[in-house]
C-alpha cells in the first residue's frame, strides 16, 4: 500500500476500495510532462508508464483512453474500439474544467465525473503499471485489472 503522504483524491479512492497500489515521487517541471520523461524520472520502460487522455466522439460525448506513454494514437482505430465513428483529443483549455486535473497530472481515477474509459490491452502485459496519481510529480502503480475495476474500464486494441 501507499506511503503516509499527502493523498491526490486517486489515491484515497484505491484506499477505499482496498485496492493494492504503490505511489513513486519524482521531480517535475513544465517541460517534461510526457510519459516518457515521466518513464524515465522514475526508472520504468516507457511501455509501463501509461498516459491518461481525454477525448470527444460522436457517440460517446467525453470518453477516456489509458495508453502507453511511448506510443501514438490513432484516432481513426480509438473511434473503432470505442464505438464511436470519429473522435479528437480533448482542447487542453477543456481539461480541468471537466475533470479537475491539469496536464502532466490528470488521473483515470477520480474525475469529477466518471467517463466510460478504456484501457489500452497491452497493459495486461504487465503486472503493474504507472498512471498519473492526479498531480504532477506522482504516479501510482496498480495492477492493470485492478485500475479497471476502479474506473470501470474495459480494455481494448486502442493502438
Amino acid at each position: 500500500m501507499s506511503r503516509n503522504i499527502s493523498k491526490t483524491n486517486a489515491c484515497r479512492i484505491l484506499d477505499a476500495r482496498n485496492t493494492a497500489y504503490d505511489i513513486i515521487d519524482y521531480e517535475s517541471n513544465d517541460e517534461e510532462l510526457d510519459a516518457v520523461s515521466v518513464a524515465r524520472k522514475i526508472g520504468l520502460p516507457p511501455e509501463e508508464v501509461f498516459k491518461t487522455l481525454i477525448l470527444c466522439g460522436d457517440v460517446l460525448r467525453y470518453f477516456v483512453i489509458v495508453v502507453p506513454g511511448n506510443c501514438e494514437v490513432s484516432l481513426k482505430k480509438v473511434a473503432t474500439s470505442t464505438g464511436n465513428k470519429s473522435c479528437n483529443l480533448l482542447p487542453l483549455k477543456e481539461l480541468e474544467p471537466l475533470t479537475g486535473y491539469i496536464r502532466g497530472g490528470c488521473s483515470p481515477i477520480g474525475m469529477k465525473k466518471q467517463f466510460p474509459t478504456f484501457i489500452e490491452e497491452t497493459a495486461l502485459l504487465f503486472e503493474r503499471i504507472s498512471v498519473s496519481a492526479g498531480r504532477r510529480g506522482q504516479q501510482i502503480l496498480i495492477a492493470p485489472n485492478d485500475l479497471a475495476e476502479a474506473v470501470t474500464a474495459s480494455f481494448a486494441d486502442l493502438l
